[in-house]
């Protein structure tokens, strides 16, 4: 990989991945569609002399074109809101894959676990059945069977699998960036589900540096990847690691269905987070295994540092933005 191109660069992965490019030294090609946040992006990077902006929509295939110039690798970073992902997940990866195909990209594509459904192991190997139950799940489903497909013939890609994820460029594109945002900033706080049950979290820059490393390797292409978190951790136990480092303890109020459904007569895409309880209730935990046979060691970022390390850096972002 010489030269990469982020499709969704401001984003929570979006921006993770790019920061793990830049460190590298890969020069990278950060494309969002507001020039703001990109510029933002650059100085929070140190605006270095590898990273290019480019501002485009992608749903344009076009416009990835314009910016892929010598691209050898995309990362397909973009996402939709839940309460758009029926009709725009699929438009949005064609015009992606479709760029691809013109420029002749690998691609290697963030996606999310809800295509497994429910848990039917212990610990879920890229091999477990996918037999999604939820709408969302369904939809991501297809978006596998269309990036995969022979439409796309001379592309080759991967999808890397990440569970819940948290970590400074998380902000709202996560269950954990309004909570973590919120008690950074000594405001009450809500929490998506269940506060009792342990379940999977990757912090980003973790995850991104396995993301980067597998786009660096031929044979991980074609595949999917799990991008396994460092363990378990129970809601309360990331509100109490938060609130110390914040060093401030304002409420913070567990959402359930009722709650969400509430909350989603003001704010839909809350309404659309329901279907999707049964994870905190049922937690699915990634098995590690391909991951440490074929590529190596799991970088593994304790929920105290990590979490810790989140709080600081939002409460930099904040300070920065008063």
């Amino acid at each position: 990989m010489k030269r990469a191109i982020v499709v969704g660069a401001t984003g929570g992965t979006g921006a993770a991945i790019t920061a793990e490019l830049i460190k590298r030294g890969i020069h990278t090609i950060a494309f969002g569609r507001s020039p703001q946040k990109l510029e933002q992006l650059a100085g929070e990077l140190g605006s270095p002399s590898h990273l290019t902006l480019a501002v485009g929509d992608a749903f344009k295939p076009q416009d990835i074109v314009t910016a892929a110039d010598d691209a050898d690798v995309l990362f397909h970073c973009a996402n939709v809101p839940y309460n758009e992902m029926a009709d725009r997940l699929l438009p949005l990866g064609e015009s992606v894959m479709e760029a691809a195909k013109q420029k002749n990209l690998k691609v290697v594509a963030i996606d999310g676990i809800y295509p497994y459904g429910r848990r039917q192991m212990e610990k879920v190997t890229e091999e477990h059945p996918k037999q999604p139950h939820t709408k969302k799940g369904k939809v991501r489903l297809a978006f596998e069977q269309m990036l995969f497909s022979s439409r796309w013939n001379n592309v080759q890609t991967m999808i890397a699998r990440l569970p819940d994820y948290y970590g400074p460029t998380a902000n709202q594109g996560s269950y954990l960036g309004s909570t973590l945002g919120a008690i950074a900033e000594g405001k009450p706080a809500f929490f998506i589900g269940n506060m009792v049950i342990p379940r999977e979290y990757v912090y980003l820059p973790d995850a991104a540096m396995m993301v980067v490393e597998l786009a660096s390797r031929e044979h991980a292409y074609g595949q999917n990847w799990n991008i396994p978190g460092a363990g378990t951790i129970a809601g309360r136990d990331i509100v109490r690691i938060a609130r110390k480092a914040s060093g401030k303890t304002k409420t913070v109020i567990p959402l359930g269905k009722v709650g969400l459904s509430l909350l989603g007569l003001f704010v839909p895409v809350m309404k659309e987070v329901v279907e999707m309880l049964y994870l905190t209730e049922e937690p699915l935990l990634l098995s590690t295994e391909k991951y440490k046979r074929e590529i190596g060691a799991i970088p593994a970022t304790s929920f105290e540092d990590g979490i810790s390390a989140t709080i600081l850096a939002l409460q930099k972002q904040q300070k920065r933005k008063s």
